[in-house]
């Protein structure tokens, strides 16, 4: 049987590999629309956050995610990471 492949993805803040399930994802869409995406497949420029809120607030401070996707990053869009984060 054909073992299936686990799809990795690196976190922009700390550079590590981790499976896709284990990460957040926030999105650009081609409209210029900043959000969460929740089911992993949305339309857009993704980046990749590891699912702690440490990470999240280091990403805030440094701006990392505004760098990978561009745009300037609402702060709704970080109450949304680290409310997800905190559910973990």
């Amino acid at each position: 049987m054909k073992v299936k492949k686990i799809p990795l993805r690196k976190c922009v803040v700390t550079n590590e590999h981790f499976e896709k399930k284990q990460l957040l994802r926030v999105v650009k869409s081609p409209e210029g629309l900043v959000t969460v995406d929740l089911t992993g497949k949305a339309n857009g420029r993704g980046a990749y956050l590891s699912k702690s809120a440490a990470v999240i607030r280091e990403a805030k401070k440094t701006k990392v995610l505004e760098r990978h996707l561009e745009t300037k990053i609402p702060d709704e869009v970080y109450e949304a990471l680290l409310k997800l984060a905190a559910d973990e």
